[in-house]
C-alpha cells in the first residue's frame, strides 16, 4: 500500500479516503472505536483506585481492533489478544457481562477463572488467548478449515503482536495455512516493543509483512492506526479470500501509548516516540477528519459520549453490586471436563468376528468411526498415502478423502491448534503423533489449550491424540518412551491406554464419541505380537471401568499397557502365586473402585508400569492405595517400574532397562510377607 501524504487539516495529521463508504457507516466506525477508548480510560481510572486488579491498556491500538471486527460479519470467528477490547465490544458483547468478566465475578464469560480477556463466547465468535502469545495461532487455521469443509464461505482473524512472531507457533500456524490454503487473515499489531524487547531485538527482517514472502502468502502493511485504512483492508481481503481461500499476512504498524501492563511502566521508551505517536492517536484524528468532513458535530460528539458514558457507569454499577465468587468445589470439578455420560454400545452381534492384531483392531475402530461421524477428521504426518508409519490408516484416503484424512506439515504444536480449532466448530478429529516422542513439539496446546479450555469458558476439545509409545522394538531414547505420566497431572484430560485388540477397538471407538481430550496411547511392541477374536461390528467398552483380567487371592496386581502381559507371563510361570490382576486401562481418571475392591480381598497390592519409575504413574496409585485403603493392606505398597534412565538402543541394555526379574522378586517378597 502506497504511503499516504499527511492531511493538510492542522488537527489531524493523518490522511483518510472514505471511499464509498456513506455517512453511516463512518459514525458507527467512530462509534465503535470511541466506545473502547472510553472503556478503558476509565478502567485505567478503577486501577488506580484499587477497584480492578491488573489491566492492559491498547490506548493508540484501537483502530486495528475496531476496524477489523467492523469489517467482517457477525458469524466470523476472530482470536483477539489480551490489547484488544475493541473486537469484544465491536462484536456486542453486553457491557455488564464484559465488565463482571474483568472484575471476576461469577456472572462473567469464565465464572471467575480467568483473567481479562483470557476467554471466548461461541455466541459472539470470539475466541480468547492463552498467555502464551502463540497457539491461537493454530487454532485459526482448525477454524477456517472447518469452514472450508463446511462449505462456508468465511474467513477468520487472528491476532498477534510484534513479539508474538518469534514463536515457533508463529511459523507453524502460517505454514499450515499457507499449505492448505485457508482463509485466514494474520494480523500482526506491531507496536514496537514486546514488552520492554525493541524490534531491533525481536527480528531482523526489514518489515515483518516480508515473513509472508517465506510462506508464499499474501502479505502487506498498513498504518495500524488508520481506522478506514484498516477496516477498507480487511473487508476488501475478507470478499476476495470467501471466493479465493487463502491466507493473508497483515501488519499494522502502531504504538502502545501505556505500559505492557500498567505496572511496567514505560522508563524504557524514548521520550520523542511517545510524543510523535501521541500526533497519530486514531480516535482523535478520525474523530478530527468526521469534524472536518461534516459527518459529525461537537453536539452529537458529546451526545455519543454522554450515552456512552451512562453505558459504561450502568454496567460498572451493576458489576460491583455482584458479590465475590463463592467457590463450590463440586462445581469446580465437575466443569474440568465437558459434560458426558458414555453409553456402551454393543456389537450387533458377537458371532460376527475376527481374528485381529492389535494395529488392526485400531484401524478398525478408526475406520468405522470415520463411517460413523461423516466430518471427523483424521491428520498426522505421512498418513493418507503412505498410510503412517505403522500402516494404521492404510487406504483411508481413497475411501474418506484427503480433506478427512489429512498428510500434515511436521508442525505437530498447529496441527493440536488445527484439532481445538475444528471442535470450536463442532468437528471430531483424530491427530495422530507419528511417535508419542514427538508430542513434546505441541506439549504446550495439550496441556494448556485442550485441557484447560473447559473449565475456562466451557469449550469442550473434542480430540483424541493417538501416541503410538513404548520399548521393547530397539528404537532409542527419541522413539520408546512411555510418557504418559507427562498428562496424568494435568486436570481436563483423559488417557486411555488398551492392552489388547478388544479393548483397543473399543476404545479408540469410545474415545472419538467423547467431547472431552483423550491422549490414547498404543504399544508399538503389541501392535503386530498380539491377536485375538474381536467383533466386526462397531462397538465401544465401559471407559469408566478397569478390567479383572483374572482373579486370585494372594495378591492384586495393577497394571497396564505392557506390564499386563509381563504380569500375565509371571502369573503363568509362578502358578503357587494367586493374583488378582487389574488392568487400569483408563489411567485418567483412573477407577480406584475396581482396586480398593480388589485389596480388600488380598491385603496386599503391587503396581507395575513399563514408565520410569520415579514419578510415574505407580506413585500416584500407591499414595491413594496407602491413604484410603490402609486398613486394608496386610503389608507395604510396593511398586515396580523400568531404570530412571532414557530408554536404551541397545537391545540387551533395553531388556535391563524394563527390569522385570525385580518385579518378580519383589511380587514374591510381598505374598510371603
Amino acid at each position: 500500500m502506497e504511503p499516504q501524504p499527511v492531511a493538510e487539516s492542522k488537527r489531524r495529521v493523518m490522511m483518510f479516503d472514505r471511499k464509498n463508504y456513506d455517512n453511516e457507516t463512518l459514525i458507527s466506525l467512530y462509534k465503535a472505536i470511541l466506545l473502547p477508548r472510553m472503556i478503558e480510560e476509565k478502567m485505567l481510572l478503577l486501577l488506580r483506585k484499587g477497584k480492578i486488579s491488573k489491566w492492559f491498556s491498547g490506548i493508540g491500538q484501537e483502530a486495528i481492533s475496531v476496524g477489523v471486527t467492523i469489517a467482517l460479519d457477525n458469524d466470523e470467528y476472530i482470536l483477539p489478544m489480551h490489547r484488544n477490547p475493541g473486537v469484544f465490544t465491536s462484536k456486542g458483547l453486553p457491557l455488564e457481562k464484559l465488565f463482571k468478566q474483568l472484575s471476576g465475578k461469577y456472572n462473567g464469560f469464565s465464572k471467575g477463572r480467568e483473567r481479562s480477556f483470557h476467554f471466548g463466547t461461541n455466541k459472539y465468535h470470539i475466541v480468547g488467548m492463552i498467555s502464551h502469545l502463540g497457539p491461537q495461532l493454530g487454532i485459526a487455521d482448525g477454524i477456517a478449515l472447518a469452514s472450508l469443509l463446511k462449505k462456508e464461505k468465511k474467513v477468520t482473524v487472528v491476532f498477534t503482536g510484534d513479539g508474538g512472531t518469534s514463536e515457533g507457533d508463529f511459523h507453524e500456524a502460517l505454514n499450515v495455512a499457507a499449505v492448505w490454503n485457508l482463509p485466514v487473515i494474520f494480523v500482526i499489531e506491531n507496536n514496537g516493543y514486546g514488552l520492554s524487547t525493541p524490534l531491533n531485538e525481536q527480528y531482523k527482517c526489514e518489515d515483518l509483512s516480508d515473513k509472508g514472502i517465506g510462506y508464499g502468502m499474501e502479505a502487506l502493511q498498513i498504518d495500524g492506526n488508520n481506522l478506514l485504512t484498516v477496516y477498507d483492508t480487511i473487508k476488501t481481503y475478507s470478499e476476495s479470500m470467501k471466493n479465493n481461500p487463502r491466507p493473508l499476512l497483515l501488519e499494522c504498524k502502531t504504538f502502545r501509548m501505556r505500559g505492557h501492563e500498567e505496572a511496567s511502566g514505560t522508563k524504557y521508551v524514548p521520550k520523542e516516540l511517545f510524543e510523535e505517536w501521541a500526533k497519530k492517536d486514531p480516535v482523535v484524528n478520525y474523530e478530527n477528519y468526521l469534524l472536518d468532513e461534516n459527518v459529525l458535530n461537537d453536539t452529537l460528539i458529546e451526545s455519543i459520549k454522554n450515552e456512552f458514558k451512562n453505558e459504561i457507569d450502568s454496567a460498572l454499577e451493576s458489576t460491583f453490586a455482584e458479590p465475590d465468587v463463592v467457590p463450590n468445589t463440586e462445581d469446580e470439578i465437575r466443569d474440568v471436563y465437558a459434560p458426558y455420560i458414555q453409553k456402551v454400545i454393543h456389537p450387533k452381534t458377537e458371532k460376527k468376528s475376527t481374528n485381529k492384531r492389535l494395529i488392526d483392531a485400531i484401524s478398525d475402530g478408526l475406520r468405522q468411526s470415520m463411517e460413523k461421524y461423516d466430518d471427523l477428521v483424521i491428520m498426522g504426518q505421512d498418513i493418507a498415502e503412505y498410510g503412517g508409519v505403522f500402516k494404521i490408516t492404510e487406504n483411508f484416503h481413497t475411501k474418506f478423502g484427503k480433506d478427512r484424512v489429512r498428510n500434515t506439515p511436521l508442525c505437530e504444536s498447529a496441527i493440536v491448534g488445527v484439532g481445538l480449532g475444528l471442535s470450536i466448530k463442532g468437528i471430531k478429529s483424530v491427530i495422530e503423533m507419528q511417535f508419542a516422542d514427538f508430542v513434546t513439539s505441541g506439549f504446550n496446546q495439550i496441556v494448556n489449550n485442550l485441557a484447560k479450555i473447559n473449565y475456562r469458558w466451557g469449550q469442550n476439545a473434542d480430540v483424541v491424540i493417538r501416541m503410538p509409545c513404548g520399548a521393547g522394538v530397539g528404537a532409542g531414547p527419541f522413539h520408546s518412551q512411555s510418557n504418559e505420566a507427562w498428562f496424568f497431572h494435568t486436570p481436563g484430560l483423559k488417557i486411555f491406554y488398551p492392552s489388547n485388540p478388544y479393548d483397543a477397538k473399543g476404545m479408540i471407538s469410545a474415545a472419538i464419541e467423547d467431547p472431552n481430550p483423550v491422549m490414547f496411547f498404543e504399544h508399538k511392541a503389541l501392535y503386530r505380537s498380539i491377536s485375538e477374536e474381536i467383533p466386526d461390528d462397531y462397538y465401544t467398552v465401559d471407559c469408566s471401568k478397569a478390567k479383572l483380567v483374572q482373579r486370585g487371592d494372594d495378591v492384586t496386581i495393577v497394571t497396564y499397557g505392557m506390564g499386563v502381559h509381563w504380569a500375565e507371563k509371571i502369573l503363568k510361570e509362578n502358578p503357587d502365586i494367586s493374583a488378582d490382576l487389574i488392568d487400569l486401562r483408563i489411567l485418567l481418571p483412573w477407577d480406584k473402585d475396581t482396586v480398593t475392591e480388589s485389596i480388600k480381598k488380598t491385603g496386599k497390592v503391587i503396581i507395575i508400569h513399563e514408565d520410569t519409575l520415579t514419578g510415574g504413574i505407580g506413585a500416584e496409585i500407591s499414595a491413594y492405595i496407602s491413604e484410603n485403603c490402609f486398613k486394608y493392606l496386610d503389608a507395604p505398597v510396593m511398586r515396580s517400574g523400568s531404570l530412571d534412565t532414557p530408554v536404551p538402543f541397545a537391545l540387551t541394555l533395553e531388556e535391563n532397562f524394563f527390569q522385570k526379574e525385580v518385579f518378580l522378586r519383589k511380587l514374591r517378597e510381598l505374598v510371603a510377607y
